[in-house]
């Protein structure tokens, strides 16, 4: 949060608040949402729409809170297979790095002994 209040002689400007009021639906219901960047909110609002339709066409369930919950765990389980293919993939990267680190560095050593040689 940022304090608002100035010192005498203070020149600086007041930090502005860029958030914005946003109007979205989801699953028939409508929230007014505060954010800096109203097309990512509208694209967050469609996807949990999303998931609450497809979780509510899947059950008998017309609660909707059991609705959002399901839904809300189906994301979380998206989310974790995301986070996990990510950590896979990062640890790989790292050792593919070290390795070509590795066999460069070897490069480096055999042109730089060459050139001793020569000299």
């Amino acid at each position: 949060m940022t304090d608002s209040r100035h010192e005498p002689g203070d020149t600086a400007e007041p930090a502005v608040d860029s958030t914005q009021f946003v109007t979205v639906d989801i699953y028939d219901q409508t929230y007014h949402l505060r954010g800096q960047d109203p097309a990512y909110i509208h694209h967050l609002a469609e996807i949990v729409d999303a998931k609450m339709r497809a979780v509510s066409a899947q059950g008998k369930t017309v609660d909707s809170l059991r609705v959002a919950v399901l839904a809300a765990l189906n994301i979380a389980d998206e989310l974790s297979t995301l986070q996990q293919r990510y950590n896979l993939l990062a640890v790989s990267a790292k050792e593919n790095m070290r390795s070509r680190a590795s066999k460069l560095s070897g490069l480096l050593d055999a042109v730089l002994s060459e050139e001793r040689k020569i000299s």
